[in-house]
């Protein structure tokens, strides 16, 4: 199995919030997965314009970064989302990826796959996690935990959350396995796909990748 832990922080290898997700990686790799770490600030993800392309092809008219990006995520099966708090948020890269990815919303295209997000900073690092597991849940991601690290003066404090991270990182690989369920996430899921597919059929001109995509899965017959 796969692990694809994506991070937004300028520092490199100074990032407090990369030595989360390294331990993550580290507890998942302990059971069994691969893992790759990806650095959101060494990619080009140009903001996205709300054209609708996407909606009605399947693809952005943009070139840059976003598509192998993606392309690594549908070939993970975990997701670990890393980011600092800024302003109780995301930093620019990270949000302007997450906008790119509408119509992995509308197709529910993540959907199986499962994920947790970490984040570090001066405080209210819980709110950054709660913010990257809510877009997991609405790209159709289960989600198994997350871990909010306050520095605050304590540039040890990556290295005490260490073992929490690693233990998320099992988790995250566990329940991969099956071993671990979901049911309340799982009816929701069922529910955001038919909400979905409805509007895919309400506006299958507008739509039409999505649509297509929905008759593809079985559900538009």
């Amino acid at each position: 199995m796969k692990i694809l832990g994506i991070n937004a922080s300028p520092r490199g290898n100074e990032s407090n919030t990369l030595q989360l997700v390294k331990s993550v990686i580290t507890g998942a790799e302990a059971e069994g997965a691969e893992a790759e770490l990806i650095d959101l600030y060494k990619l080009k993800i140009e903001y996205c314009t709300g054209c609708g392309a996407c909606y009605a092809t399947g693809e952005c008219p943009q070139i840059d970064d976003f598509e192998e990006l993606f392309d690594r995520i549908l070939n993970s099966d975990g997701i670990v989302f890393g980011a600092p708090n800024y302003i109780n948020s995301v930093p620019a890269p990270m949000k302007a990826f997450f906008d790119r990815l509408s119509d992995v919303i509308h197709c529910q295209m993540l959907n199986g796959k499962f994920g947790c997000s970490v984040s570090t900073g001066g405080g209210n690092a819980d709110v950054v996690v709660e913010y990257m597991n809510s877009v997991l849940t609405t790209l159709g991601v289960t989600v198994v935990g997350g871990l909010g690290v306050v520095i605050a003066g304590d540039l040890s404090a990556p290295q005490k959350a260490a073992e929490a991270a690693e233990e998320l990182g099992k988790k995250l690989t566990r329940s991969i396995r099956g071993e671990i369920k979901y049911p309340d996430q799982d009816e929701q899921h069922r529910q955001n796909t038919e909400y979905f597919c409805r509007l895919a059929q309400s506006n299958k001109e507008r739509f039409a990748h999505d649509y297509e995509w929905y008759v593809k899965m079985g559900l538009i017959k």
